[in-house]
């Protein structure tokens, strides 16, 4: 699955609960308090003891490989609440070099050991000791994926039969229930669409046609991912992405200098879950790069990345991802001030990227574009970016979450002259996040 070095998100952490009780129970040891004695192995393994009711510690490990759990807790579950808080504190924080196992934790992973691959170096780092017993656990976890989208269509079907009207008056608990059904069902990013849905009848006019066009984009995946089996290998990647079955990021490794763009923080409708998402933009290259960062419940993100920023690093693309989901590898420099305006394109090119981008994954809600020149255009019926040469326009929207101020801020800035922006440009229009005034490589984060 992975190595110790590459860290997972809280989300796919959770989505390894048996059951809501232990995702529960697991995001309240996610944070340092109960925790001593954590440590990680460069070979995939990740270790700590956890106070409880008693005098004696619960001993944990969990191999990330498989991955595969042992705890001296009475529990039953697998995993038990101290292997999830132990991955949660680790996706949070990291537990800092690799270090060599403890002598109790290095014997159960000898234990788990499979001798015929202690000499195969050929099978890579990260590769499982076992792609048999891999391969058995990928099946085991496709078989209940596909058990909760059934259920998932079902509840569409249900939904549409009986009208869409009575969903503003039907409250947000019926989806967080459908959601928990896909945690279960080992399918976080369908848990996340199903969130989302149950906030669409409280985001006010027009919420029907939206509720209608979110369901048929997740029909389309579930049908998607019943039949992932017959798809090309890029699309097919996509949906597993879309769904929740990604691992470590094994695309394109590219060396540039990462130019920080823009960086801002949404949280999940529980309030369980930051996330942070830092677009970048690659100086020799041009590529668009999305790393995303998690905090767990009660924490904030670890990664923080100013705008404006260059960063001389290496990135991994994750399969699936539109060519634009990343995680840092080595870092060769620190960050230094970009002394330049980043190029732009007009709004009739950035609607063909966005266009272009939708071929490969559907379900895309946006496409990182800087617009430039453009000048910012207040009006009744809502604000526009108009290219200077006013041939052609793109309407403005406001992030779920985010304030309109950083509207007045970019109309401030530009001061009825033309101004650069970077942004997300996706189906309700350009949602604007740093801008630029006209010959000025200093950028500002709109609020």
């Amino acid at each position: 699955m992975t190595e110790q070095g590459v860290r997972w998100t809280a989300e796919q952490v959770l989505a390894l609960a048996p059951d809501v009780a232990s995702r529960k129970a697991g995001a309240t040891l996610g944070g340092a308090g109960p925790w001593s004695n954590t440590g990680g192995s460069a070979s995939g393994s990740v270790w700590g003891w956890c106070k409880g009711s008693g005098g004696t510690p619960y001993r944990t490990v969990v191999d990330l490989k498989g991955p595969a759990y042992t705890c001296t807790c009475p529990s039953r579950k697998f995993p038990c609440k101290h292997a999830l808080g132990l991955l949660l504190l680790w996706s949070a924080e990291g537990f800092g070099p690799p270090a060599q196992a403890p002598r109790w934790a290095a014997a159960w992973l000898a234990r788990r050991a499979d001798p015929a691959d202690r000499p195969a170096a050929t099978a890579g780092p990260g590769a499982p000791a076992d792609p048999a017993a891999a391969r058995r656990r990928a099946e085991r976890r496709a078989a209940r994926i596909g058990a909760g989208v059934t259920e998932l269509e079902q509840r569409l079907a249900d939904l549409l039969r009986g009208g869409l009207a009575g969903q503003e008056h039907a409250g947000y608990s019926l989806w967080e229930e459908t959601a928990a059904r896909m945690v279960d069902a080992q399918a976080p990013g369908l848990a996340a669409r199903v969130r989302e849905l149950g906030t669409i009848p409280a985001s006010g006019t027009g919420w029907p046609g939206r509720l209608l066009e979110e369901c048929a984009l997740l029909h389309l995946l579930d049908r998607a991912w019943l039949g992932v089996g017959g798809l090309p290998e890029p699309l097919a990647a996509t949906v597993r992405a879309r769904v929740g079955v990604s691992g470590a990021a094994e695309g394109d490794a590219v060396r540039d200098r990462w130019l920080v763009l823009a960086q801002y923080d949404t949280v999940s409708p529980d309030g369980r879950l930051t996330t942070r998402r830092i677009w970048l933009r690659g100086v020799a290259t041009g590529r668009a790069a999305l790393v995303l960062d998690f905090g767990p419940p009660g924490r904030p993100p670890g990664l923080a990345l100013p705008v404006g920023l260059a960063l001389d690093a290496q990135a991994r693309f994750r399969p699936g991802s539109a060519g634009l989901r990343a995680d840092f590898g080595e870092r060769f420099a620190a960050p230094e001030p970009w002394p330049r305006t980043p190029e732009a394109i007009s709004t009739g090119a950035a609607l063909d990227a966005y266009g272009a981008a939708l071929r490969d994954d559907p379900w895309l809600d946006s496409w990182p574009v800087v617009l430039g020149p453009v000048i910012p255009v207040p009006g009744e019926r809502g604000w526009q970016l108009a290219d200077v040469e006013g041939t052609s326009a793109l309407p403005v929207t406001v992030a779920a979450g985010r304030s309109r101020s950083g509207l007045w801020q970019l109309a401030a800035l530009s001061g009825g002259g033309p101004v650069t922006v970077f942004g997300e440009c996706g189906h309700r229009g350009f949602t604007p996040l740093t801008a630029w005034a006209e010959g000025s490589s200093e950028p500002l984060a709109l609020g």
